[in-house]
């Protein structure tokens, strides 16, 4: 795949204006008010086979009250007091956010962070979990006439879009891993792949307990010009659903608006560390820019240009490594 997007000059630049609708935060305040009004009821159940590691199979009542599944994955007890990241006993954590169409899988699948002495906690994607790895957690929740997908189920409204209940479900796994006794919940962050990316962006704007994030590759930036530059999916779904939904435009983007990473990046003033592939043809690097160029905080973005989707892969965990290393370091 050959460059295909802005020059790497312009996309530095790249700060199209943002359609923000004025409801824009009350709509989340009232969203998220309704959730926490709810008993989050974070429930933590060992799970043996990882002899160096402690793992907990996890439940939380996310949007609505739906139960969501995450794993949690710890050093082991005994190694716990001699690792330079806790503090009392008690470790920062990494909230992890998966990748379009994936699920939790296994404990076994997510050593990274607790290897490196670290609290991981890994939330399953509702109603997800059967293209590429598999979940455990489904979506209830309405939904009209939609492409096959999850782009524009419920897209009728922002009130019954899809990622109102997912990126509900990122702040209250937030909770609920800041609620174990072996995670300090003054040291959250949280990261995430592509959608896990987009994710990962709105989880920092609407959680108070995140101190800095890592989105890679975000998924759910810039929606309309990732329409208009790519056919890839999943923002595909979107174009093949107003093509036959002729009179729906003005309505679809209205909704997505409300889900919009730049919107939520405009809002975020914690660190960040993004990063972007500049051949990426299903989040074309504008539309990570656009996020990028937004956030309101101190940040960094790591550029693989010759690289598509899957970014700076081990590469780029080694980075992310550094930058949480720093950074939890920090009082």
């Amino acid at each position: 795949m050959a460059f295909y997007d802005l020059s790497r000059d312009e996309l530095s630049e790249y700060k199209p204006e943002r359609r923000e609708e004025k409801d824009f935060d009350a709509f989340w305040a009232s969203t998220l008010a309704d959730a926490a009004a709810k008993p989050l009821d974070a429930r933590f159940v060992p799970v043996g086979g990882l002899d160096a590691l402690e793992a907990f199979d996890v439940s939380f009542a996310g949007f609505g009250g739906h139960r969501v599944a995450g794993w949690l994955i710890l050093p082991a007890a005994a190694l716990r007091p001699s690792l330079p990241a806790s503090r009392n006993g008690r470790l920062p954590c990494v909230v992890e956010f998966l990748g379009y169409g994936g699920g939790r899988s296994f404990p076994w699948d997510w050593l990274f962070w607790a290897s490196a002495g670290y609290a991981n906690f890994v939330m399953d994607s509702r109603g997800q979990g059967a293209s590429w790895s598999p979940g455990d957690t489904s979506d209830e929740g309405p939904s009209g006439p939609s492409i096959p997908g999850f782009m524009t189920r419920g897209i009728e409204s922002p009130e019954t879009y899809y990622y109102r209940r997912i990126m509900t479900d990122t702040v209250r796994a937030v909770e609920a891993a800041a609620s174990h006794p072996a995670v300090d919940g003054a040291r959250m962050a949280v990261t995430g792949g592509s959608q896990g990316g987009g994710l990962s962006i709105a989880a920092a704007a609407l959680s108070t307990r995140v101190a800095f994030l890592m989105p890679e590759v975000p998924f759910l930036c810039h929606y309309r010009r990732a329409t208009e530059i790519t056919d890839a999916d999943p923002y595909g779904e979107i174009a093949r659903y107003l093509h036959t939904h002729r009179d729906a435009e003005e309505r679809t983007f209205r909704t997505l608006s409300y889900f919009d990473g730049v919107n939520f990046a405009a809002r975020t003033q914690v660190p960040a560390l993004y990063s972007v592939g500049l051949m990426d043809t299903i989040c074309p690097p504008s539309t990570v820019y656009a996020a990028y160029n937004a956030h309101a905080g101190p940040k960094e973005i790591k550029v693989y240009p010759y690289n598509n989707h899957e970014g700076g892969g081990t590469y780029h965990a080694r980075e992310k490594l550094a930058f949480a290393r720093k950074h939890f370091a920090e009082p």
